[in-house]
């Protein structure tokens, strides 16, 4: 059979001093990309925990993060890092791997791998390989930033990080302008207020605008005004945390 959840009444077993849900897991060879929290470890789900704790090997964007995360479930497989700067040469390894029968998971530090992080290169090449690919699904900070706007109903633009040059950071806002749809960003905190600036030249001053930082932390923060509002909130201060901006249609 293919690898999945079997139902069992009889095995229960603990996590954090909670009694787990009683599954036992089969898993074939293959590359599972898991999602894993966007910030409180409590939000991982239990196939993500049981798809880490049985693979014979983790691919993790920065071993040191990710280890918080196993230490705290107490999983002791294998982490080796899997990064945007090393991810092309790891993928030979990462195949014969799968194909001499290892089951291989994937994470980032936060959310879903290959949404604006790590991971997709790895993805596209075990699938032209013909290797199985699933997923453990999990949080991700642009849905849960929609989410939480409101501005999501009839769908959203999801446009990743802006280039670090001006010009392509005026080009890809000015795209957006009459965009029917919410569009979402994702923005270094060293940058917030260099983009609540340039949404204001090049969007408009009236625009409604959605911050989302350190979600599902104990400091999470959510804002929405103006750029010239939101931006009187976080002036002077040292902003800590991935922002997720998004802008609301005119």
């Amino acid at each position: 059979m293919t690898g999945g959840w079997l139902a069992s009444p009889f095995a229960t077993f603990q996590i954090g001093g909670a009694r787990r849900i009683p599954y036992c897991f089969e898993m074939e060879p293959g590359l599972y990309i898991v999602g894993t929290p966007i910030g409180n470890l409590g939000d991982i789900s239990f196939r993500a925990l049981e798809t880490l704790r049985e693979a014979d090997l983790i691919l993790a964007e920065d071993t040191r993060h990710t280890r918080r995360l196993t230490d705290r479930y107490e999983i002791t497989t294998r982490l080796m890092s899997c990064h945007k700067f090393n991810e092309h040469q790891r993928v030979e390894q990462i195949i014969e791997r799968i194909e001499n029968g290892q089951a291989v998971a994937m994470v980032t530090d936060s959310g879903m791998p290959c949404i604006s992080d790590p991971g997709s290169r790895v993805a596209a090449l075990c699938r032209e390989a013909g290797v199985m690919i699933t997923s453990a699904p999990g949080p991700a900070a642009v849905t849960t930033a929609v989410a939480l706007s409101g501005f999501g109903e009839k769908g959203f633009i999801f446009a990743g990080f802006l280039p670090h040059k001006s010009g392509g950071r005026k080009r890809d806002l000015e795209k957006w302008k009459d965009a029917d749809l919410p569009v979402a960003l994702y923005e270094s905190p060293y940058r917030l207020i260099k983009v609540l600036d340039e949404i204001d030249n090049y969007l408009g001053p009236d625009r409604i605008v959605f911050v989302a930082r350190e979600m599902t932390k104990k400091f999470e923060e959510l804002t929405a005004g103006t750029p010239a509002e939101i931006k009187a909130v976080y002036e002077g201060r040292t902003v800590k945390g991935e922002c997720v901006v998004i802008i609301r249609p005119a």
